[in-house]
């Protein structure tokens, strides 16, 4: 049984959708073992009080450098056994040290299609905006591994959402997110802990 460690900033609506493949059956062979949050405020922390999921903060600002965070994340995450580390939400960007430590070993959801619309830059609201100013017709939420590079990490799965033409950032974010976020991550990380995904260079392959 792998160890989950979720890290979140705010509302935690995709550690919800794991939450509750979790308590379906549909998380093979993981357990989701911490909620660590950059934000004392953050809702998703409620959530995982109320599934019973053990948390923890930990601010950036209270660490003199990116290194010093991430070490203060591996402690964390190794006291705790963790196998699989899940961005859903982060909104601190990890350390090149501590990407290397974890290599392989973390996933992040990024809602579009990979490669367009991510990168420093692209988070939330900011991502499906700049979607629709570019009038693309399509778009999507990708699953990736994590690397020193922001968003560009070997991409485990995508799925296509169409943009309509009433559209908002918001209402595009959720569509988005039910149709595409919801699905992708908790598919990945059965996978994963299920030992069915393989990393080939820039390329992952399910087994």
């Amino acid at each position: 049984m792998i160890n989950i460690a979720v890290l979140v900033s705010g509302g935690g609506t995709n550690l919800q959708a794991l939450i509750d493949a979790q308590q379906a059956g549909k998380i093979e062979n993981g357990r989701i073992a911490l909620v660590v949050s950059s934000n004392p405020d953050a809702f998703a922390l409620e959530r995982a009080a109320k599934a019973g999921i053990p948390s923890a903060v930990l601010r950036r600002r209270e660490f003199a450098s990116p290194d010093a965070y991430g070490a203060a994340l591996d402690a964390l995450l190794r006291e705790r056994e963790i196998g699989l580390v899940v961005l859903a939400g982060f909104m601190t960007v990890l350390s090149a040290d501590f990407c290397r430590r974890y290599e392989n070993r973390i996933i992040n959801i990024h809602p579009s299609l990979i490669p367009a619309f991510c990168g420093e830059g692209f988070y939330g609201l900011r991502v499906h905006e700049a979607a629709l100013a570019k009038g693309v017709k399509v778009t999507g939420a990708t699953v990736h591994f994590v690397s020193e590079v922001v968003d560009g990490g070997a991409i485990i799965s995508q799925k296509a959402v169409e943009v309509e033409d009433d559209d908002t950032p918001e209402t595009l974010q959720k569509r988005v997110m039910v149709q595409a976020e919801w699905q992708l991550l908790p598919q990945a990380v059965s996978d994963f802990c299920a030992g069915r995904l393989t990393v080939d260079g820039a390329a992952v392959k399910r087994k």
